[in-house]
C-alpha cells in the first residue's frame, strides 16, 4: 500500500483505472507529491463538509484544487476523488487456493471493518488450529481497502501458501480522517481480533481455527509501518492471550528529515517523501516524528516480536529505510532476530503490480517460509 502518496514515488501499485470521492479543504503545495508506486482501482468521491452557497458549491465543483493522478485528486470544493484502490472484490470461495473470505465490521461506530480468510480445503481435512496472521493494507495511508483486487488477491494467497487463518484490517484513511486515526483503528482492530481468544468472540472462523499463541503482524508501504507500530504497541501495553512471533515488513515507509547512508539526495524525492507524509499526518512534527522515524523513538527496543523480516526493493526511494530500520533493531535493547531479504531491479510494490511474477513469487514464498519458520 498500496500507498498513497509519496502519491508519485510509489507508495502504491500502479493504477488501472476507477473512482472514489470525499470533501476537506486542504493546502498543500504541490511539488511535493510525485506518484510512488501505488495499486491502480475505482474512483471514489466523498464530500467531508457542507457549504452554505449552493452557488460557491456549483462553480468550484470541477476546478481541481490539487491534482495527484492517477491515484487522487482534490477539488476546489473540498471534494476528494480517489482514481485508484476503491474497487471492492466479493468475499468467496477461491476455486484455485481453497481459501474462503468473509466480512466482519470491527466497529459500526467508526466504521472499521476487516475481511477473514481461512484455508477452508485444510481446515476440513485437519483440524488443528492455525497461526493467525493480521494484514495491513498499504497506500500511503490514503488509499487502498482489504477488499480491492489487490490485496483480497494477495492476501488470499499468502493465506495458501502459508496455511494460516488472516484478518485484513480496514482502517480508516486519510486525507477525511488523518493520522494518527488509522493507528487508532488498528490497535482497536486488534482488541477486536484479542477478543476471541478464549474462544468466546463474535467471529466463529477466530474462535475455532486461529492459534493465538502463534500470531504473526504483516503489511506493505503505509501498512508495513502500521504493522511496527502495532508490534510496538502491543510490546509496551500487551494483548492478553496473544503471542506476537513476528512481523513480516514489506517495503516499509519510514523516514527522517536526514539522509542516512546510501540514501538518495535528491531534493525532490526528499520532498516527495516527507509530503506524503504531512498530507496523512498534518498534525505531525515532522519526518522525525517517531510515528514515520523509528529512530527517533525513544521505545523501539518495546518491540513486542521475537522476530522481524524486512523485505526491501533494490531501485525503492524507501529501501536504504529498510535496512536502516533493521540496523535500529540491532543496535537496541531490543533482543530479537532481524532479517533483511533485498528483491534486485524491482521497485516498492512490485508485487502488487506483478504477482504472478518470478520476483513477487519468491518474494511471497518468502514471507510464507518466515511465518512457517517455527512450525
Amino acid at each position: 500500500m498500496g500507498t498513497c502518496c509519496v502519491l508519485t514515488t510509489s507508495l502504491w501499485p500502479k493504477p488501472k483505472n476507477p473512482t472514489c470521492i470525499g470533501n476537506l479543504k486542504l493546502n498543500l503545495p504541490t511539488s511535493l507529491f510525485t506518484p510512488l508506486s501505488l495499486p491502480h482501482r475505482k474512483s471514489c468521491s466523498i464530500r467531508l463538509y457542507s457549504s452554505s452557497s449552493t452557488s460557491m458549491d456549483a462553480s468550484l465543483s470541477n476546478e481541481v484544487a490539487k491534482d495527484f493522478s492517477p491515484f487522487l485528486k482534490i477539488y476546489k470544493d473540498g471534494r476528494v476523488e480517489r482514481l485508484s484502490g476503491t474497487d471492492i472484490v466479493p468475499t468467496s470461495l477461491d476455486p484455485q487456493t481453497g481459501v474462503e473470505s468473509k466480512d466482519a465490521v470491527i466497529s459500526p461506530d467508526t466504521g472499521v471493518s476487516a475481511r477473514l480468510y481461512i484455508p477452508k480445503t485444510k481446515i476440513t481435512t485437519n483440524p488443528t488450529k492455525l497461526p493467525l496472521l493480521v494484514y495491513f493494507h498499504g497506500g500511503g495511508f490514503c488509499m487502498g481497502s482489504p477488499f480491492c483486487a489487490y490485496y483480497h488477491s494477495y492476501v488470499t494467497s499468502l493465506v495458501a501458501e502459508t496455511n494460516v487463518v488472516a484478518v485484513s484490517v480496514d482502517y480508516r484513511k486519510a486525507p477525511e480522517n488523518p493520522l494518527p486515526l488509522g493507528f487508532d483503528d488498528s490497535w482497536a482492530a486488534l482488541n477486536w481480533v484479542q477478543s476471541h481468544f478464549e474462544g468466546q468472540g463474535p467471529e466463529e472462523w477466530l474462535n475455532s481455527y486461529a492459534d493465538f499463541e502463534s500470531v504473526f503482524f504483516a503489511g506493505d508501504s503505509a501498512g508495513a509501518n502500521i504493522a511496527h507500530h502495532m508490534a510496538l504497541r502491543l510490546g509496551h501495553e500487551g494483548l492478553v492471550g496473544v503471542k506476537l512471533k513476528g512481523i513480516a515488513l514489506v517495503h516499509p515507509y519510514f523516514w527522517g528529515s536526514e539522509p542516512i547512508e546510501g540514501e538518495t539526495h535528491v531534493v525532490e524525492n526528499r520532498a516527495r517523501a516527507e509530503g506524503i507524509w504531512r498530507f496523512a499526518c498534518p498534525s505531525s512534527s515532522g519526518a522525525d516524528d517517531p510515528l514515520i522515524n523509528p529512530g527517533k523513538d525513544p521505545k523501539l527496543a518495546k518491540l513486542g516480536a521475537d522476530r522481524v523480516l524486512v523485505c526491501v526493493a533494490e531501485q525503492d526511494v524507501l529501501r536504504q529505510r529498510g535496512w536502516y530500520y533493521s540496523e535500529l533493531l540491532k543496535k537496541s535493547e531490543w533482543g530479537g532476530a532481524v532479517e533483511v531479504v533485498e528483491t534486485k531491479e524491482e521497485d516498492h510494490v512490485f508485487h502488487l503490480n506483478n504477482p504472478t511474477g518470478e520476483n513477487a513469487v519468491a518474494l511471497l514464498k518468502k514471507v510464507a517460509s518466515f511465518i512457517n519458520q517455527d512450525i
